[in-house]
């Protein structure tokens, strides 16, 4: 049986390049104004993050080394980098003109003072470990370890107000101790709770 034909109603056009457009995945649907002030804690947190992907490739660089590889960047690294660095110039876009390059502007507030191995990468293009510690990975870890003070805190003044779990509160007590380690600020808090340690395990049994 014989189909029947139309003619078609109209003939679609070739495509044409000036019909692109280009996807912005990334930025805001609405647009977003950004002070100074605002540009620049943006970017301390862009730094921070940047620092530790750096450091999080260059463990693996080691890694790499010691199972005889070459050290190679994985795919990760390269995708978040350039997502990091994407953002750094889209803030740099709410500062006055004329926008300032990003190297500069890192040295004008500190930053790359702060994060050396960020302001190493904006250069080489590359990770590259740094011969002495900069003063921002004490930081770090300094605020982990006061992160992990408040949790454990928390979780035991929880326990204490429910006291149906009361013999696992010295356990935690204990834990709460070794958080204070290098914390000089509790240096004083640390030496009362070891003093009277025993007699409150003893008064939980």
């Amino acid at each position: 049986m014989a189909v029947s034909t139309t003619v078609p109603l109209c003939q679609p056009c070739g495509y044409h390049e000036a019909f692109r457009v280009e996807l912005q995945v990334k930025r805001p649907l609405m647009p977003v104004h950004l002070s100074p002030e605002q540009v620049g804690l943006e970017m301390l947190c862009l730094c921070g993050q940047l620092d530790l992907l750096v450091r999080a490739q260059m463990q693996q660089f080691q890694e790499q080394l010691g199972q005889g590889c070459s050290p190679e960047e994985s795919d990760t690294f390269q995708a978040q980098g350039s997502e990091i660095l994407d953002q750094m110039l889209q803030c740099l876009e709410h500062l006055p003109k004329p926008m300032p390059q990003l190297e500069d502007y890192l040295d004008m507030v500190g930053l790359s003072v702060m994060f050396p191995r960020v302001e190493v990468f904006l250069i080489q293009g590359s990770p590259v470990d740094m011969l002495e510690r900069p003063p921002m990975d004490e930081y770090f870890f300094h605020i982990a370890k006061l992160n992990q003070l408040l949790v454990l805190s928390q979780q035991l003044e929880e326990d204490i107000r429910h006291l149906g779990s009361h013999k696992y509160i010295a356990h935690q007590l204990s834990l709460v101790l070794s958080s204070f380690r290098g914390i000089q600020a509790f240096s004083e808090i640390k030496k009362d709770i070891e003093a009277n340690f025993k007699q409150m395990k003893q008064s939980l049994l």
